[in-house]
């Protein structure tokens, strides 16, 4: 009797030891798998080989590199200033944590000028990554030698300064506006000339076809290093370390504006979800792969997430839809 009880009480406590130990496995590979690197998916809602694309494909690369994801998937999906793929974005991916889009400050003023039914609130902010700075340029044998010389020509014929940039309603077209508003002249009376291509706009500017030409520093970098175009002043809010260029504030002019990217993950995500979007971002920039790829860009660490990013998006739009009303793009 006394074997038959000690028998059945072996097999009870036998049969604990295997479920606690079932338990503490459980409990320690959950947060493994939770860990595990996920599968991702990155729209940049414009063409191959673009400011875009080239960012959705350094995150690509990055997030690999770093071991944070498995694998990383960029799809384009071009068309008016990226309002084609947020509208893609927000019907196909929502409530899907394992896709991101690659947007910034051009698709602000799209969204505005296309007059889109989809907008950012439509999406879920997750980070800015970077930014770049603008500069103006004119060609080397120009009288105008800088910003106060270029005001100077804009005060006494708007007309006939002509600004040379991309696409309309864009960040060059807007700091076209925001530098003739501050020399005094009507933003809406700027003569600005968008290209699709930096390759057209160098080509006009140094031909003599316009007046000056805005872009991102490194679009015109060869050409200043170069001596074939005299950079006049940049639009970062203080000097860049290695550029000697003067800031457009610095020659009293308040026209201060980077060009921003950033990425969002769809609508209808989990907080959880969120979460593991922005943590996993939040480790990308940290990464030295990262960190490399920011150097051979040329780009600037502007990484922002979470409550502060969204004000920031919040105060840009306001910006950009005063910009844009000022020279008659939006109503």
């Amino acid at each position: 009797m006394t074997t038959l009880r000690s028998a059945a009480r072996h097999s009870v406590t036998r049969r604990f030891s295997l479920a606690a130990f079932a338990g503490l496995a459980m409990a320690v590979s959950a947060p493994a798998q939770a860990q595990a690197p996920m599968e991702l998916k990155i729209m940049a809602p414009a063409a191959p080989g673009g400011g875009w694309d080239q960012t959705a494909r350094s995150m690509q690369q990055a997030l690999v590199a770093a071991g944070l994801a498995k694998s990383v998937q960029v799809v384009n999906v071009p068309g008016a200033g990226g309002s084609v793929g947020i509208a893609q974005f927000v019907t196909g991916a929502k409530g899907d944590g394992k896709q991101l889009m690659v947007n910034g400050f051009v698709m602000v003023g799209a969204l505005l000028a296309n007059r889109s039914p989809v907008t950012l609130d439509h999406v879920t902010p997750i980070a800015r990554l970077t930014e770049e700075t603008q500069v103006i340029v004119v060609p080397a044998n120009s009288p105008i030698k800088d910003a106060k010389d270029l005001a100077a020509a804009v005060k006494a014929d708007v007309a006939k300064v002509t600004f040379a940039g991309g696409s309309a309603g864009g960040t060059d077209h807007i700091v076209a506006a925001l530098f003739v508003g501050q020399a005094g002249v009507e933003a809406a009376k700027v003569n600005y000339i968008p290209f699709s291509g930096g390759g057209e706009s160098i080509a006009a500017i140094l031909g003599g076809k316009v007046t000056a030409g805005i872009s991102g520093y490194g679009e015109y970098e060869s050409q200043i290093t170069a001596g074939k175009l005299r950079a006049i002043g940049v639009t970062a809010p203080r000097r860049v370390p290695g550029l000697n260029i003067p800031t457009l504030k610095e020659q009293g002019f308040e026209v201060v504006l980077t060009n921003w990217r950033s990425v969002m993950a769809p609508p209808g995500i989990t907080p959880e979800q969120r979460a593991v979007l922005e943590d996993l971002v939040g480790k990308m920039v940290k990464s030295p792969a990262w960190q490399d790829i920011l150097k051979q860009k040329g780009w600037d660490d502007a990484y922002l997430s979470g409550d502060k990013f969204k004000e920031f998006l919040t105060f840009e739009g306001y910006r950009v839809r005063g910009v844009l009303v000022a020279i008659g793009l939006v109503r």
